[in-house]
């Protein structure tokens, strides 16, 4: 018996580079698809994203989410219908089904991928009794033949007809699907059907397609429970002595299941405590930065010991380039290790300890699902946290470092309004207590907690669990990830998916060789502390 050639399945968060370089290799005029739009889509709804594989070579890929008819019978634009190419316009209570992406490697040509990927996703709309699938078709002779018809409709007509072969059109026709009308201006950069797509809708005959939506999002469970250390400053004789005030909370999380534990931003600083001689800023960052890869491999050896994800606050951390960054180490009780860089440092970190900007924030992949890391500051610019929440992000976690009650308050503040905005939990962890003789680390104040969306299935002022300000502690609570799937569906604001993409959208500049922006503006009037938040 030989192994099958051909596998069509769900799609993977390990098939995204493979998806990546299809897309590119078949959309040549197009802006190629960046590995987090695909994360996004498979996140948003992975069981409507599917691939072909022929030969162990990914030769195809169709991303699908469900949608309200209201939405998708109506005219719109790829951008507007997708939430910018996330595919996080998702409505889980949805009564279609709309096709957003399908590309198939043009040298498997031949070998009906493309047909058997339509069948998975109509398999998907008979098994759940969806109404059917949308999808805006391309029409991609139509800039050939344009001058021939007087307009996009009268190309459909003739295609339909007959007088005029387009391969693309006339193979959605043959599937079963039946056109609506023209979608204007649906993708501009689509040049060869000049920014036009047809309407294409496929009709489950299997359901009354009057009657009304009646599906319902299940307020199921989906725990994951969450722990948040706040660290007290103090001081250590060595790096062994340091860890082991680590692994103590690591092991008591632990010991209460927990799925992850938050350390504090810049929780490290304490090593300088070690130091025979206070150093100065640069000094002291230069030497925080030499511990690097001893705190990755305990953090690391920690979370497989003891089966727990461990956010391990942030880092100074000099990159490949020379600069040093500000970079929360995120390592999993599976062995793997990520990292987030902190995107905008403050302007008392960039002066005082040249710390740069990172350039890239991006959801990371858990046990527990996609998460994603803010660190203090950043927190405060809303595009970076609507990215992660683009991304699938469910629960963003931001370590925190701030010197006083004010500091603190933008950090809270922020993190309530992301949970909003985004309907994510935020979890925040910050340090307490005073360092003497480390530079620009005097005095801490914290007061780290879970927050939710403020909503019916969540805690009535949005906060799912507090410590007490300024004192060493643990916080744990469990939180619900099905909750998070019931508001964006049916809670009482719905503010992912009642986005105006005809309005705005963001953009992520992806740049080669990136470098941080010089700190604007005079420098701190005083050397207090990080500046954090």
């Amino acid at each position: 018996m030989t192994k099958a050639r051909l596998e069509v399945r769900q799609a993977e968060t390990g098939d995204i580079r493979r998806i990546a370089a299809l897309a590119k290799r078949v959309y040549e005029d197009f802006a190629p698809y960046t590995q987090g739009e695909i994360r996004g889509q498979l996140n948003n709804y992975p069981e409507g994203c599917f691939v072909a594989v022929l030969d162990d070579k990914l030769v195809g890929y169709c991303a699908t989410m469900r949608i309200g008819g209201d939405k998708a019978l109506r005219p719109h634009t790829w951008d507007e219908i997708t939430g910018n190419g996330y595919g996080s316009r998702h409505d889980a209570k949805g009564d279609w089904l709309y096709g957003y992406e399908m590309v198939v490697d043009p040298k498997v040509r031949g070998t009906r991928i493309g047909r058997r990927l339509y069948e998975e996703r109509r398999f998907l709309a008979e098994q759940l009794e969806l109404k059917g699938i949308v999808f805006g078709g391309r029409m991609p002779n139509f800039k050939r033949s344009y001058r021939r018809v007087k307009d996009p409709q009268e190309y459909l007509d003739q295609v339909i007809a007959g007088k005029i072969h387009d391969p693309v059109l006339r193979f959605q026709l043959a599937n079963g699907f039946e056109p609506l009308g023209i979608l204007p201006k649906y993708l501009p950069e689509d040049v060869k059907s000049r920014g036009n797509a047809v309407h294409m809708v496929w009709r489950n005959p299997w359901v009354d397609q009057e009657a009304s939506p009646q599906a319902r999002v299940p307020r199921g469970v989906e725990n994951v429970r969450v722990a948040t250390c706040q660290l007290q400053a103090r001081a250590v004789k060595d790096f062994d002595e340091f860890m082991g005030q680590v692994r103590y909370f690591v092991d008591v999380a632990s010991d209460y299941e927990a799925d992850f534990i938050l350390f504090p931003e810049l929780f490290t600083l304490m090593l300088l405590s070690a130091e025979e001689e206070e150093l100065s800023p640069l000094e002291s960052i230069e030497r925080l930065s030499e511990y690097t890869p001893r705190i990755r491999d305990a953090l690391s050896e920690m979370a497989l010991k003891y089966n727990i994800n461990i956010i391990g606050g942030s880092h100074p951390t000099r990159m490949e380039d020379g600069d040093i960054h500000n970079v929360a180490m995120v390592c999993l009780r599976d062995g793997s290790i990520h990292e987030q860089e902190k995107i905008h440092p403050t302007p008392n970190e960039a002066y005082w300890w040249n710390i740069r900007g990172g350039d890239a924030v991006d959801v990371i992949q858990t046990d527990c699902g996609p998460i994603g890391v803010l660190i203090c500051y950043d927190s405060e610019f809303p595009e970076l946290a609507r990215r992660l929440a683009d991304e699938g992000a469910r629960i963003i976690f931001v370590p925190f470092c701030t010197d006083s009650r004010q500091g603190y308050m933008r950090v809270r503040y922020c993190s309530a309004a992301r949970a909003i905005e985004n309907q994510v939990y935020m979890v925040m962890s910050g340090n307490v207590g005073n360092l003497p003789n480390v530079a620009n680390m005097d005095i801490q104040y914290a007061q780290s907690c879970i927050l939710t969306p403020c909503d019916f299935p969540f805690a009535r002022d949005g906060i799912a669990a507090e410590a007490t300000e300024n004192v060493e502690t643990l916080t744990i609570s469990d939180v619900n990830l099905a909750d998070l799937a019931w508001a964006r569906a049916e809670g009482t604001v719905r503010n992912l998916a009642d986005r105006r993409f005809d309005l705005y959208r963001i953009e992520w500049e992806h740049r080669e060789g990136a470098t941080a922006a010089e700190p604007s503006g005079p420098p701190p009037m005083h050397q207090h502390g990080p500046g954090g938040g």
